[in-house]
């Protein structure tokens, strides 16, 4: 009988996510006998229940800061215990929105322009407005650099864009992004294969959190994916890149734009969720890869070492 711990929750705002993920998990694993479960919260009895349980496999279903950015992964590399996902360096560098966006660059990988903006500098609010509208053009996307399911995301044009930043004033730095506009598309890549993609038609502005998790959101899911076999053996093999250059482990998800004939990678997300709603699990399904089989293959690539 293996001994799976399942952590979930955790302290980022993507704790609902996490949450319901875990639930998802669990009652999937329950099926099969082989099986000992326990869910833990990261708290400060942590390293102590870790050390009582003695778990085969750590199932890391944390999401956002202190979840999937290399901090909790340090932990558990520490006890020398296995998990799944990403390790300590490929987490902490996708979930930072700027250096993952300059791992892109570097490796020819399209992604929208951006600018950092931290609240410390002083700036001139006309001037500033001048400076995004020459080097980006409105409307620009705004978003913290290490919050994952669409967390705090703004689509703002020259009006908003004060209003809505104001909303972002807790994180030290944001990214200001070049809006692209087009078609949703997420690809799923698992054990260093590609999985599939699927494409995304949300009611609301963009995919955000409320298109994510909200069932009366009503997004439609579409696939398999209308593109010709050029375009999708050209989305997939972008993602799998991504997933190399940024090394990383089990399964991850990249999203992307794709508009006047070319694919913007957004980001690459190296713990997806797994809710009832959520986009691996159903691409995975249309790939005849059952909710168990897929927890299964994400638990045989959990390893001490990244």
């Amino acid at each position: 009988m293996k001994k799976i711990l399942i952590l979930a929750g955790g302290y980022s705002k993507e704790r609902a996510v996490s949450l319901n993920t875990a639930k998802s998990v669990n009652k999937e694993l329950k099926k099969d006998s082989k099986f000992e479960i326990e869910i833990q919260e990261p708290d400060g009895k942590l390293i102590k229940n870790l050390r009582k349980f003695k778990p085969d496999i750590v199932l890391n279903l944390l999401h956002g800061r202190y979840g999937e950015d290399g901090y909790i992964q340090a932990i558990l590399e520490s006890e020398k215990i296995k998990y799944t996902h990403s390790g300590v360096l490929s987490s902490s560098l996708a979930i930072d929105k700027e250096i993952s966006k300059v791992i892109y660059k570097k490796n020819n990988i399209l992604t929208p322009n951006y600018l950092i903006f931290s609240f410390k500098n002083k700036i001139i609010k006309s001037k500033f407005i001048k400076i995004l509208t020459r080097k980006l053009g409105f409307p620009i996307v705004i978003k913290p650099l290490n919050e994952g399911s669409s967390v705090n995301v703004f689509i703002c044009n020259q009006s908003n864009f004060y209003k809505n930043l104001s909303k972002l004033k807790d994180y030290d730095k944001v990214l200001i992004e070049k809006f692209i506009p087009g078609r949703e598309i997420q690809v799923a890549i698992l054990s260093e294969k590609i999985l599939g993609a699927i494409e995304l038609k949300p009611k609301r502005k963009f995919y955000d959190y409320e298109a994510k998790y909200n069932p009366e959101a009503k997004t439609e899911h579409i696939i398999p994916v209308d593109l010709s076999s050029k375009n999708y053996d050209k989305v997939t093999k972008i993602a799998l890149k991504a997933h190399n250059i940024l090394k990383c482990k089990g399964v991850s998800r990249s999203d992307f734009r794709f508009f006047d004939n070319k694919f913007y990678l957004l980001e690459t997300n190296t713990q997806p969720g797994m809710t009832s709603l959520s986009l691996v699990p159903e691409i995975a399904k249309f790939n005849n890869i059952t909710f168990k089989n897929l927890i299964e293959k994400i638990l045989k690539d959990a390893s001490t070492n990244k």
